[in-house]
């Protein structure tokens, strides 16, 4: 069937030079063909539309980068440069690069067959990469390939031994360049370095690519994968969400020794200065000549007090109005004001718990009043606690208290409380978990005392150990529900008063529209909404709204929130099923 998409066809002439035989792939800016030379030989032509290039994909001299730095390199695992040129097609404008014909596959299309690599054939690949690498970072002006991933690295089948050669420099960029230069758009989030979200490259994010690869050939999956489909087309939430997957420690499988688990952590630190200064310690530790131990799969620090900036408060939070008096009384007065409180006999408190759906803005709340009653704020997640070893996890535990009352008065906002502190009594919950619960447990006994409050916060307070709730520890139990109508019509202004958008919206009607839908839909409605304009280059307009809410229904179900609401009556003590009791008595035939 005859390609009338592609560029060039077959059996086209290129300056007289190169024919084409056989069109193999379409991307954003470029097109690659196999041709053969004067000699019949067959070679890979890469060919830039000038039109798709971004501009950090120029030299100074207006070249296309790629093709520069092709131009300077030439190594046994890198792909090989041939010969450039320019054409005129149509009116339009086109660089070529000409590429030394790779007989073989990518890794992705071998892990695509063979799921997983043994050990020692995933060591001679990565060895492979890493000496290709090598080469790059020792140039006089050094090259950072920006892009290492499964499908950027071939292996040449055509010898009696597979080589691995690095290919597809379109990231690449001289060391020397501005981060400004660097362009992330496109790169594949599970291979991308923590600071290269931030558009930072370094020979330390090319070794945190290298760990990425590392870890797939053997495990199967990249680092920290999370499932991308429901993220759409959001790139900062899919890039918020890797970066949270990779609090956690990372796992492998049975298979994989600890010396080579601990390789790979290494190269994976999320800061820089804890991986390997260059790829020859890589090297040198995967050839045994350099022993890496690491106490925990990531190296971690003591707990940190988390900077609040000045903010807004509460008054950042939309509705909520009730709460946020009750929170004001029983907690914010009753901390920053003891002696008042004490003389009408009435206790500091310890804590709060806050539950309910999923979305409703329980970290935000607990941000907000951080900065409202300006404390020292530590915010926990079971992965910055979690150790293989139960004395450890329990030292971790008592050391953020320890620097909690060192810095009071303080909040410890701990999120996902469920996974914390499990409830004791269920069957799946293992002693180190039990070892945990109980440290806890002493730790929050009367803490208020020592000037530190607890925010609890979980979407499942039934998976709760009951005893964490008792006087002395959370004092405090809160529902957290969907926005009601008017917290709604607040949120729809907060997020909208500063945007593009047509004059006299009125925000009760899109508040009508979107019952039970929880905060964090609300801002999803805007920002998509926002992104529609932004594409029509017009104002946010009432039909784009609207046709927003039609396309995205709540991401929790009305049998969910009923659920929750049937847990916050056993929260209070009430029975929700008083209609349903049985009558005491003799039944009338």
């Amino acid at each position: 069937m005859k390609q009338t998409n592609n560029i060039l066809s077959k059996g086209q002439s290129i300056n007289d030079k190169f024919k084409v035989t056989f069109f193999l792939k379409k991307g954003s800016y470029a097109e690659t063909y196999r041709v053969k030379d004067q000699d019949g030989k067959t070679k890979l032509l890469k060919l830039f539309a000038y039109s798709k290039l971004n501009r950090t994909q120029f030299t100074e001299n207006d070249d296309v980068l790629e093709v520069e730095i092709l131009k300077e390199i030439k190594h046994p695992n890198l792909v090989k440069f041939c010969d450039s040129g320019e054409l005129l097609l149509d009116g339009q404008k086109y660089a070529y690069a000409i590429l030394d014909f790779i007989s073989g596959e990518t890794l992705a299309d071998k892990l695509k067959r063979e799921q997983s690599l043994n050990i020692y054939e995933a060591k001679d690949i990565i060895l492979g990469v890493l000496n290709g690498l090598k080469y790059l970072h020792s140039l006089n002006n050094p090259i950072i390939h920006n892009d290492i991933t499964n499908l950027n690295v071939m292996l040449d089948l055509s010898g009696k031994i597979s080589i691995p050669k690095i290919i597809d420099f379109g990231y690449a960029r001289f060391l020397s360049q501005s981060n400004k230069e660097f362009l992330k758009d496109g790169l594949n989030p599970f291979y991308q370095a923590n600071e290269a979200f931030n558009k930072i490259f370094s020979v330390q994010s090319d070794v945190f690519s290298v760990g990425a690869l590392y870890y797939h050939l053997l495990e199967g999956l990249p680092p920290w994968f999370v499932e991308i489909s429901k993220y759409k087309t959001d790139t900062l939430k899919l890039e918020d969400a890797v970066l949270d997957e990779r609090k956690k420690p990372l796992k492998f499988s049975n298979i994989t020794d600890v010396q080579t688990q601990n390789i790979v952590n290494k190269a994976l630190q999320p800061n820089a200065e804890n991986r390997f200064k260059n790829v020859n310690d890589f090297v040198k530790a995967i050839n045994g000549e350099l022993e890496i131990q690491l106490s925990s799969p990531q190296q971690t620090s003591k707990p940190k007090i988390k900077e609040i900036k000045k903010g807004k408060g509460f008054s950042a939070i939309a509705g909520m109005q009730e709460l946020k008096d009750t929170i004001k009384l029983d907690v914010i007065d009753a901390l920053n004001e003891k002696e008042r409180y004490a003389e009408y006999g009435l206790t500091i408190p310890n804590g709060m718990l806050l539950y309910g759906p999923p979305g409703c803005g329980k970290t935000f709340f607990a941000e907000r009043m951080a900065e409202e009653i300006g404390f020292s704020f530590y915010q926990l997640k079971p992965s910055d606690i979690q150790s293989k070893f139960v004395n450890q996890t329990q030292e971790q535990i008592k050391d953020i208290f320890d620097e909690a009352r060192e810095n009071a008065p303080s909040i410890i906002f701990i999120d996902e409380l469920d996974a914390v502190v499990p409830n004791r009594d269920n069957s799946s919950v293992n002693h180190m978990n039990t070892s945990a619960v109980n440290e806890f447990l002493a730790q929050m006994n009367n803490c208020g005392e020592d000037g530190i409050f607890i925010i609890g916060a979980t979407n499942r307070p039934n998976s709760i150990d009951p005893a964490i709730l008792r006087a002395g520890r959370l004092d405090k139990v809160i529902y957290l529900p969907p926005p009601d109508l008017e917290a709604r019509e607040l949120m729809f202004k907060l997020y909208l008063e500063k945007r593009p958008r047509e004059i006299g919206l009125d925000y009760s009607e899109f508040a009508k529209a979107t019952e039970n839908y929880v905060s964090s839909d609300i801002k999803f409605l805007c920002d998509e909404a926002s992104r529609t304009a932004l594409k029509l280059k017009s104002r946010i307009s009432k039909e784009i709204l609207f046709e927003t809410i039609k396309n995205n229904k709540p991401s929790i179900s009305l049998k969910e929130l009923n659920s929750y609401i049937s847990i916050k009556a056993k929260m209070e003590g009430l029975a929700d099923n008083t209609n349903d009791r049985p009558k005491i008595g003799f039944k009338n035939n």
